[in-house]
């Protein structure tokens, strides 16, 4: 009973982290209860003709804008080989009350649809170059634009975009409206392949595929194109400080990992805090692993245009935040600090599931003034941001109530019960002990008192004995003299 009891604490969480519909977890997985946020801040280009100009940008932080973020998985199948597909559709509600700024504000950025045009023009013969100047201009293209968030966020008419689609239908990979999000509100963001962990606990949450594919083909080595850890919602259970947290995902067409920083509390529950370490967008002059998401310019951002329509885009932390100073300081208005700009997630070690999370990541063009493209004036050279968002939750309410009584509650009084039959099981193991001692000590004290006995015995059969014998004459006599 004593040696099971460890055995039992394991099996009731593996019972109830697994994806399995019996299990306390599935409907927490399936239609996730944790109120989740998008936080997006906008930078509002405050010089926009100096920029063409050729001096240096400025810009103004604007925001947060925020959205109420829903989840829910669809499709879900279970396979024969342990793993389970599913498909999860997310939508954005705005939240007026919870952000600094409408919908309906303006902000002056980048035209990434022409300045992203003219950067893949670079390398193209000069009669392409001035065809492609004359067209922005009587559509009435600009290097800069004044869009409201609505509209950057979900989506615009552009005359380009249909211009394009109309003569080069693959350049680009939507169609109608273009917005930086309107690919992601009312849609999934892939068909996810995962392992149950009822039949394998060790590959548990671990993909398997993503749109059936085990690898993808948007870098350039093997390492980087790899599929791994999980799809980015829980991780395998009885994590250590050794642990990192890994995951796969779409949006940055890439696996990430985070690693341990340290020990905390959320709500009464401990909890591991893990960080993006220092080297998730190095180049691969300072990383070498990464060198096969380059090309690269300064290490702190990921080139990210193989898997977004060739446009220069890149990712990183917001304000450039762990990357090469170069980069904040050739940009007026940045800031960057690890209190505000820094990732993390906080993970109950023992289920892997996470208890309170935010993720910061920070979207920029490359710009510059490519020669026989008039809109993009004297731009020099620079990697200009765009937004940042956030997107944060924390476990609430009942979801958290249950979470605490089943799954940590309930192995926490099955440790601690541990110690207390191995208590039992010591007084039961002496009171036999204890029981043999004594009747052995009964034993040898009627032993010894028997042995005794008969001595005394003998010594008073042998005095009566010689009372009873007739002294000799003259004995008494004798011994009356004396």
């Amino acid at each position: 009973m004593i040696v099971m009891v460890p055995t039992l604490i394991k099996q009731q969480v593996l019972k109830n982290v697994r994806i399995d519909p019996s299990s306390l977890s599935f409907n927490m997985w399936k239609e996730i209860p944790v109120p989740f946020y998008l936080s997006v801040y906008f930078f509002d280009v405050v010089n926009p003709s100096a920029v063409l100009l050729g001096e240096k940008p400025q810009v103004r932080e604007r925001g947060p804008y925020v959205y109420r973020e829903f989840r829910h998985k669809s499709n879900i199948t279970f396979n024969d080989n342990d793993t389970v597909s599913f498909l999860e559709y997310r939508s954005f509600q705005f939240q007026p009350d919870r952000s600094h700024g409408l919908e309906s504000d303006y902000i002056v950025m980048p035209n990434i649809l022409v300045l992203g045009a003219a950067m893949m023009m670079e390398n193209k013969p000069m009669s392409l170059k001035l065809i492609m100047t004359l067209a922005f201009s009587t559509l009435g293209e600009r290097a800069f634009m004044n869009r409201t968030v609505g509209e950057i966020m979900w989506g615009y008419e552009d005359p380009l975009v249909h211009l394009v689609n109309k003569y080069l239908p693959n350049m680009f990979p939507f169609k109608g409206k273009f917005g930086l999000f309107a690919e992601l509100n009312n849609s999934n963001s892939g068909l996810f392949t995962v392992f149950t962990g009822v039949k394998d606990f060790s590959r548990i949450h671990l993909v398997d595929k993503w749109n059936g594919l085990s690898k993808v083909k948007y870098w350039h080595s093997d390492q980087c194109n790899m599929i791994n850890g999980t799809s980015g919602q829980m991780w395998a259970p009885f994590m250590t400080p050794e642990t990192s947290l890994e995951f796969y995902s779409p949006e940055a067409c890439r696996s990430m990992n985070l690693v341990y920083k340290e020990s905390g509390v959320f709500e009464g529950i401990p909890t591991y805090r893990f960080v993006a370490p220092s080297t998730l967008f190095a180049n691969g002059s300072t990383y070498p692993p990464n060198e096969g998401f380059c090309p690269c310019l300064e290490s702190g951002i990921q080139n990210i245009s193989t898997c977004r329509f060739n446009a220069p885009l890149f990712l990183s932390h917001p304000h450039f935040y762990n990357a090469d100073p170069m980069l904040a300081e050739a940009v007026l208005g940045l800031h960057p600090n690890p209190e505000e700009h820094s990732l993390f997630l906080d993970v109950h070690p023992v289920t892997g599931i996470p208890m309170n999370c935010s993720v910061k990541l920070q979207l920029s063009l490359y710009v510059k003034a490519i020669k026989g493209i008039g809109q993009t004036g004297k731009i020099e050279p620079v990697v200009l941001p765009l937004m940042w968002f956030e997107e944060s939750g924390a476990m609430e309410g009942e979801p958290l109530q249950t979470f605490y009584t089943q799954l940590v509650l309930v192995p926490s009084v099955l440790h601690y019960a541990q110690y207390v039959l191995v208590g039992l099981g010591c007084v039961l193991l002496f009171i036999p002990i204890i029981h043999q001692i004594r009747s052995q000590e009964k034993c040898f004290l009627f032993w010894s008192s028997s042995k005794k006995g008969s001595k005394d015995k003998e010594a008073i059969q042998a005095y009566s004995e010689s009372l009873m014998t007739s002294a000799p004459k003259g004995s008494v006599l004798q011994e009356a003299r004396l």
